[in-house]
């Protein structure tokens, strides 16, 4: 099975095309927002100010975010977050052209976007599951990833073209028309493109609801833990390939440049590869996890630029080899009903643990160099998997030791089943979240 196979599915294919669009306008808006915060103040404080009112919503409200999306229809919300967003970037547009803009509308716009982006980012991630079968889940979700890295090349060199011409405000005005491709791609899918999970019912304290029901189930546990851990400590490129730009190699920004290019193009491929994988194992999430640890580490000792840019393509691979694996198998792994809370926690993890990781990896950066600063965004992924493994061992030996079973009749008891073949990497189904509390 490969990843393209998902596109004889209509409705993935138009929704998949509004995608593309939006995603250009995402990496168009990026590079707009921060180079017009830096603009008006000559502050790089202001940067990440910017960045921290884009991202502090979703560490708040992204699991609340997930409810509504198990509450009420995917497709209306994502209608109203991709109307919405157009409003407020058109808005920013009118304002930068019309030179009345201020870094006080800046950090609103990034704050308004930030809470729109608790809503949809959730919303999002599940909603392919309602224009593809569950088998084609994993291609959909990897197919996703593959455009997103394509449109990384795309939408920052038409925002540096746009803003170097007619200036910042038309790089809004650009991102705005953008939000059209998803509007019309949604506007366009027919009931039978669609199958709706059931409304979740009503239920309060839906951080808690998602954390209950992600800590009894160890393989989504770990998932998200080891998914937390790189957002945190291993996703910290801007800062690190920039220091290992200019103080290792003396290169300036063009050099930089052609490090995120060949990030994009080893991500597009890792996303590629996740996409024909078949099977669900948490074995080889933690193994994709880990190698993209060992991989930055190794890139960190690299003694020239013939070295280190294949380690940076090889990175850029595992990375989204990682990340694809480990978002679809999550969205495999849960109830439907529940698919938008738990992808909310998801998200609030991965995506609201790089501004927290990041002022750490800066600092370590600054004070030991930029070399000490990847090689600690390598090291602490890949002890996070190692560690994974070896409570995986453990506890698979003391439950193997407890009852004479084997680890593969455990789980078949627990479970009042046979156990799959060659799925006998969860066999602490019950006892690995929490250290065997049974």
């Amino acid at each position: 099975m490969t990843a393209f196979e998902v596109l004889r599915h209509r409705g993935y294919r138009v929704y998949l095309i509004g995608q593309s669009l939006a995603s250009t306008g995402t990496w168009m808006g990026s590079i707009a927002v921060d180079w017009l915060a830096l603009q008006l103040t000559r502050s790089p404080t202001a940067v990440g100010v910017t960045m921290a009112l884009q991202f502090l919503p979703i560490l708040f409200l992204g699991v609340h975010g997930g409810q509504l999306a198990d509450r009420y229809p995917k497709r209306s919300l994502l209608l109203a977050t991709q109307t919405v967003s157009a409003a407020l970037t058109g808005t920013l547009a009118v304002l930068t052209v019309t030179g009345v803009v201020r870094i006080q509308h800046v950090f609103v716009f990034a704050l308004l976007t930030g809470l729109v982006f608790a809503v949809d980012a959730p919303t999002r991630q599940v909603f392919a599951a309602e224009v593809v079968p569950e088998r084609h889940l994993r291609q959909a979700v990897s197919l996703n990833a593959t455009v997103f890295q394509a449109t990384r090349l795309v939408g920052p060199a038409v925002a540096a073209a746009l803003i170097g011409t007619a200036g910042i405000g038309w790089a809004f005005a650009g991102n705005a028309l953008c939000f059209l491709g998803p509007t019309v791609a949604l506007l366009r899918l027919r009931p039978d493109d669609l199958s709706p999970a059931p409304p979740a019912a009503r239920a309060p304290r839906a951080f808690r609801t998602a954390g209950r029901y992600v800590w009894r189930r160890p393989r989504v546990f770990w998932t998200i833990l080891l998914v937390g851990v790189i957002g945190t400590f291993g996703l910290n490129f801007p800062i690190v390939l920039t220091a290992i730009a200019t103080e290792s190699f003396r290169g300036t920004a063009d050099l930089y440049g052609l490090f995120n290019i060949v990030l994009a193009v080893g991500s597009a491929a890792g996303a590629l590869l996740a996409g024909s994988v078949t099977s669900t194992r948490l074995r080889r999430i933690v193994l994709f996890g880990g190698l993209f640890g060992s991989v930055q580490a190794l890139a960190a000792l690299a003694p020239n630029l013939p070295t280190f840019l294949p380690l940076l393509g090889a990175l850029g691979f595992v990375n989204l080899a990682f990340q694809s694996l480990a978002n679809s198998s999550v969205q495999l792994w849960i109830d439907p009903e529940m698919r938008g809370r738990v992808m909310g926690l998801y998200m609030l993890v991965f995506t609201g643990g790089t501004p927290l990781g990041a002022p750490i990896i800066g600092a370590l950066t600054s004070g030991y160099g930029a070399r000490f600063g990847m090689a600690v965004c390598g090291v602490v992924p890949a002890a996070a998997a190692v560690a994974i493994v070896l409570i995986h061992i453990r506890t698979a030996g003391v439950a193997s030791a407890s009852t004479g079973l084997s680890s593969r009749g455990i789980r078949a008891l627990r479970h009042g089943r046979s156990a799959p073949p060659g799925d006998d990497d969860e066999c602490v189904r019950e006892t690995t979240a929490s250290g065997g509390r049974q």
